[in-house]
């Protein structure tokens, strides 16, 4: 029996309520798939802050060292906004994860799953199949250059990139592609930022490696233009830090809801990882029971791909969430005429339901 263990970080706001139904579900595939991981739980962000006194406190440090993955939901919320930068939950816990645990590949599906099209506020025809992958560098660029500060009326952020950072990338992007319609577009501003100067040469030469996929460029403003105008044309689209993080959250709603968008932060060198969706923590509707877990449940799809290399388990996750949506069963976020709304419990149970038929 195939055996592991993972740090469950729930976190703030919705973090609990879809990580109860994200651990359903594991629960039932490793029965179905006969495999067990040992699931820690521990406290991350703001929740950590007011019991601990710190966002990512020792012990939760401890729990993931010894861990072979971390399943993670979400932190922050208004309550600790004003807090020191170094103790908000973003900035103390999450940041920190990433860097610890040097998790730089960070991966993103955007897939609209039939039956979802009319969820999408564009027309269905230019969404209708619609699979690709956002590659976004994680531990580099501009939210971790130094240096960086704010005074009373001015502020500092620096953005910089290395050839070896920009490489490494390159190269887990090219290699995804290989893999899907070997088709790769790289994001940038290289006509004003020097950082993206770097980048597009930088990858122009690792897509010499690669001579089987085709390798376009764009600017960063077009390349936002083109996901709402053609966002079929995309197959692997490839990113710094910061412009991966918002064209991911722009791709999202060509699902419908940032409630469908899984995301895998991964050290492609040891394949520790971190899974996690992609919303936040939705602090305004925590606790009423109406959050979407799918995201949440398809990270943990991720995670048995990934970290523990068990595609069968994953692949059936992914099929019971498809299945579930073909049955016209919807949280509020992506209901829609004719369909089943359910809570965020009761979808959880609607996977578990798929996978044990």
């Amino acid at each position: 029996m195939k055996t592991g263990k993972i740090a469950v970080l729930a976190g703030d706001g919705i973090g609990p309520e879809v990580m109860a139904e994200g651990l359903k579900v594991l629960t039932t595939v490793e029965e179905r798939f006969n495999f067990n991981l040992l699931k820690q739980s521990a406290l991350i962000g703001g929740a950590a802050y007011d019991k601990k006194g710190h966002p990512f406190p020792d012990e939760t440090k401890e729990i993931c060292d010894n861990s072979d993955a971390i399943l993670f939901s979400s932190v922050g919320g208004p309550k600790w906004s004003n807090l020191p930068p170094e103790l908000t939950p973003e900035r103390g816990a999450l940041l920190p994860l990433r860097k610890r645990y040097n998790l730089f590949v960070n991966l993103r599906p955007i897939v609209v799953y039939p039956g979802l099209e009319q969820a999408s506020s564009l027309k269905q025809e230019l969404i209708k199949d619609l699979n690709l992958l956002v590659v976004r560098e994680l531990t580099g660029g501009i939210y971790f250059s130094d240096p960086k500060w704010k005074k009373k009326n001015e502020a500092i952020d620096t953005m910089a990139y290395s050839r070896t950072e920009i490489e490494r990338i390159a190269h887990f992007a090219f290699q995804a592609a290989k893999e899907r319609r070997k088709i790769l577009t790289s994001i940038d501003k290289a006509n004003v930022l020097m950082c993206s100067k770097l980048w597009r040469e930088v990858v122009t030469e690792v897509a010499q490696e690669y001579p089987d996929v085709e390798c376009n460029h764009l600017y960063v403003d077009n390349a936002a233009m083109q996901l709402i105008r053609k966002p079929k044309q995309f197959d692997v689209i490839l990113c710094g830090n910061m412009f991966g993080d918002i064209l991911s959250d722009e791709a999202s709603q060509l699902t419908g809801s940032l409630g469908m968008l899984p995301s895998a932060s991964i050290n492609a060198e040891t394949s520790f990882g971190m899974y996690e969706p992609a919303g936040g923590s939705a602090p305004d509707i925590a606790g009423k029971g109406i959050a979407n877990p799918l995201a949440q449940i398809l990270s943990c799809a991720l995670m048995l791909r990934y970290t523990f290399k068990l595609e069968k388990a994953a692949t059936a996750i992914e099929q019971a969430v498809q299945q579930v949506i073909a049955d016209n069963i919807r949280t509020i976020d992506i209901i829609s005429d004719g369909c089943r709304q359910v809570s965020t419990s009761e979808m959880g149970d609607e996977i578990v339901k798929i996978l044990v038929r």
